[in-house]
């Protein structure tokens, strides 16, 4: 079983604090077994994006720099993979960011959220440009991970692309309410393209957050039973906590041999309309970019 922590932690107030914090948890994690820790949105600042735009270029921190290189060390110390969240810092708008560091320490990927929430205090940031999936080495074997961030999982082309790079695991920082719908979305891009899905929110407390980080192991038929089953393997509730997801590799990977979503019958010659630059929709798209 390939053991997945969800670090649902309250931010401190500070960058300092929060390293500290999310070091702990890390060491705590890998007591509880964990192959992968897994932080919720943006920890370095708390998901805090000040208006003053001098405010929120000193928040940032570099992707090579002190904050994240520590979870980059820490790593492999640990001997356990972590997906630590940030505020980069870059040459103009910050971006809202996850790094992937195996248990070897060594950087797998940098993604910063593609879909920003442009309608909000997200328009000061830089959104990301594309999807990545690297080859995780765990104490399970090689494992195919890729990340999207909060509202990326309100696109179905998000999970669908990194489907299709050959994920087998989507690594999800969040920082929202996860109400009904939105763990439909989850439940929803889980099962359309067998993959597992596991989110880490922040908890109760937080502001504008209820915790309920989950696991989705996208597994939703078993050879044995006659009805579908519930992907569900994990739901965190609303406290701080760190949770324990374990996912079977194995069946899924036999599951994504023998079922028919996924790539199997898909007929991308009808879909142009999904990347047609000239917009579409039956309203006006709100612009609150700053």
């Amino acid at each position: 079983m390939l053991k997945i922590a969800l670090l649902q932690l309250l931010p401190t107030g500070s960058a300092d604090g929060n390293l500290k914090k999310g070091v702990e948890a890390c060491r705590k994690a890998k007591a509880l077994g964990a192959d992968i820790a897994l932080f919720p949105e943006m920890w370095s600042s708390g998901y805090r994006i000040p208006e003053n735009m001098e405010a929120l270029k000193r928040m940032a921190v570099s992707a090579d720099g002190a904050f994240v290189s520590a979870f980059g060390e820490l790593a492999a110390k640990l001997n356990m993979a972590i997906a630590i969240t940030f505020l980069e810092k870059t040459g103009g708008m910050p971006r809202n960011s996850v790094s992937l560091f195996d248990r070897h320490g060594k950087r797998l990927y940098t993604y910063a959220k593609v879909h920003t929430c442009d309608f909000g205090e997200e328009c000061r940031l830089e959104r990301g440009e594309d999807f990545y999936v690297s080859e995780l080495d765990t104490r399970e074997g090689p494992v195919q991970v890729g990340s999207m961030i909060c509202y990326d999982r309100e696109f179905p082309e998000s999970a669908r692309i990194l489907m299709l790079k050959g994920a087998e695991l989507l690594l999800v920082p969040n920082a929202c309410p996860m109400e009904i719908n939105r763990l439909s979305q989850l439940r929803g891009r889980a099962y359309e393209n067998m993959l597992a899905i596991a989110t880490c929110n922040y908890p109760s407390g937080q502001p504008d957050c209820n915790g309920h980080s989950t696991a989705f192991d996208g597994v939703a038929y078993l050879p044995d039973d006659s009805d579908s089953r519930d992907t569900c393997i994990l739901d965190a509730g609303e406290k701080e906590g760190i949770y324990l997801a374990e996912l079977d590799l194995d069946a899924l990977r036999d599951y994504r041999r023998q079922e028919v979503h996924g790539n199997a019958y898909r007929r991308p010659e009808t879909y142009g309309i999904l990347t047609d630059a000239v917009i579409r929709e039956p309203f006006v798209r709100p612009d609150r970019r700053k």
